[in-house]
């Protein structure tokens, strides 16, 4: 996988976990994933076809999530499971946005679809041509994973380059 397709995506969710938690964030482990994901808390997927495809997958614990889910509604009410799913909807809708901007701002053009709960406890595999980096950010109120599988789409990397021109 290439850094610049992933990059976005990293220094995105960094920002939008210190923001919307009120914590440092730091990177935990980094590594490329070639089996089948392993669903580890409540998990959202965002797909994108087009110039970039693939998927990108936002894993929490439940207690980080409901922590995510207080700090959003401005609250001290109970976190209900719920509220917890649509934190991680969200934590994916804010970073997924956040990152498309400066793969647009680059040229790409792509469609990105609405994130849906996963509720497998395992994933599909990468593929020959799609490598899966898993990233583990740490946080004060727990770990969030975030799994990103993308490939170049049908478009050449030259015509998406050309038109960024």
């Amino acid at each position: 996988m290439r850094m610049e397709l992933i990059q976005p995506f990293i220094n995105s969710a960094d920002a939008v976990l210190a923001q919307g938690l009120e914590t440092p964030v730091f990177i935990e482990n980094l590594t490329m994933e070639e089996e089948a994901y392993r669903r580890k808390g409540i998990a959202a997927e965002v797909c994108l076809t087009g110039d970039i495809e693939g998927r990108i997958i936002f894993d929490v614990d439940e207690a980080t999530a409901v922590c995510f889910a207080r700090q959003l509604g401005g609250s001290e009410m109970p976190g209900t499971p719920d509220m917890a799913h649509e934190a991680v909807c969200e934590l994916a809708n804010q970073t997924i946005g956040n990152a498309i901007t400066v793969l647009n701002d680059q040229g790409f053009h792509f469609r990105v679809h609405p994130p849906t709960i996963l509720t497998a406890a395992q994933g599909a595999r990468s593929s020959e041509d799609t490598e899966a980096v898993v990233l583990c950010l740490g946080t004060e109120a727990g770990n969030v994973f975030m799994n990103v599988a993308l490939r170049y789409g049908s478009r050449p990397m030259n015509a998406a380059a050309a038109s960024a021109s």
